[in-house]
């Protein structure tokens, strides 16, 4: 999985077999900024299961925010940053 971050957001993109079907990824957001990817590609018998957990810093991603696209096995994940106010004028 590669993982990009800008000021705005985290991308988190991987590829996987490409008969990998949406109803066969279930991604969780989980207590603590956590978040849950799990693919099962159900037809194969060998490199079927791939699972992945994501914690990111206190404060630093909304939970809500998180959309996932799948296309010919492309999974990316683009989760938006909390924009912080500086502390500092």
């Amino acid at each position: 999985m590669h993982v990009h971050s800008t000021t705005s957001e985290h991308t988190l993109d991987v590829w996987l077999p490409k008969e990998l079907s949406p109803e066969m990824v279930t991604v969780s957001a989980k207590k603590g900024n956590k978040l849950s990817i799990v693919a099962d590609v159900w037809d194969r018998e060998n490199n079927s299961h791939y699972e992945w957990d994501i914690v990111f810093p206190p404060r630093d991603v909304d939970m809500n925010s998180i959309r996932v696209s799948l296309a010919d096995g492309h999974v990316i994940i683009r989760a938006v940053r909390i924009h912080r106010q500086s502390q500092f004028y």
